[in-house]
């Protein structure tokens, strides 16, 4: 069983939890748009992660704080803050969510593995702007389905692939905002090879920005991922692990090379 299914297994778990806790929680504060932010910069933008821990790494920062973490990445200049809810293989929540939510003005994503609309709903209850949705977990006719349902909340939907057959599926249900995940989510292993395949196959000439994720460490990857025509960046465990938060994030905000027509 790979790390994904190990995940999935325990995600529809907690989906039928939720379903069974009443939410009367509605958050209704307005973020600036993601996608917005994202088509007019000049510069790689830092999409900045609040994340303790992960299957592959282990504990990248035990007991740290969200709410302090976000302020320095807002404070630092990050176009957007993740936060991580999952809680059995990531070690968050979506306490942490709201609480950062509570703090911060900037647009704001959950980061988690989410598979029914109770999760959409959780998100947007804690203040989310943006979600997370992976191809590589969801069916052709559930990715559709979320996507449609959290674009009719509001929210903004990043939509993560890992190669090109994933980026059809996204262009698909017109994804806007396609993440591509370095890592492999079976085997967890990082290469920025990937954000380059999937830029070779990339339109990015019909409205849509190109994020890349996991595996950037400093300025020479973020200018490698740049070069390919990504325009942000979702970075976590090496500002997780940084002693200068804004060091760290604003060496990364190199100069974009390719512009979107």
């Amino acid at each position: 069983m790979t790390i994904l299914n190990k995940i999935l297994k325990e995600k529809y778990k907690e989906v039928e939890r939720l379903k069974e806790t009443p939410l009367d929680i509605h958050y209704s504060i307005e973020r600036p748009s993601l996608f917005e932010k994202l088509i007019q910069t000049e510069h790689l933008q830092v999409i900045a992660e609040m994340k303790r821990a992960s299957p592959s790494k282990g504990m990248i920062r035990e007991g740290a704080n969200p709410v302090k973490q976000a302020l320095q990445y807002e404070q630092a200049g990050a176009a957007c803050i993740s936060v991580l809810t999952d809680t059995p293989f990531f070690k968050g929540s979506f306490a942490d969510l709201q609480a950062v939510a509570n703090a911060v003005k900037i647009p704001l994503l959950c980061k988690d593995f989410i598979v029914d609309e109770v999760q959409i709903d959780r998100a947007k209850a804690a203040g989310a702007s943006v979600i997370l949705l992976i191809v590589a977990a969801l069916e052709d006719q559930t990715l559709g389905r979320l996507h449609t349902y959290a674009l009719s909340l509001g929210l903004e939907v990043l939509v993560e692939v890992h190669d090109v057959e994933e980026l059809s599926r996204a262009i698909q249900i017109d994804a806007k905002l396609i993440g591509v995940n370095n890592r492999d989510l079976k085997t967890f292993t990082v290469d920025l090879q990937r954000t380059e395949e999937v830029a070779e196959a990339f339109s990015f000439d019909e409205n849509r920005i190109l994020i890349s994720e996991s595996g950037i460490l400093g300025s020479i990857d973020a200018e490698r991922v740049s070069e390919a025509g990504a325009r942000a960046v979702l970075v976590g465990e090496s500002l997780m692990r940084s002693d200068s938060v804004e060091e760290a994030l604003q060496s990364m905000q190199v100069p974009l090379k390719r512009r979107v027509r």
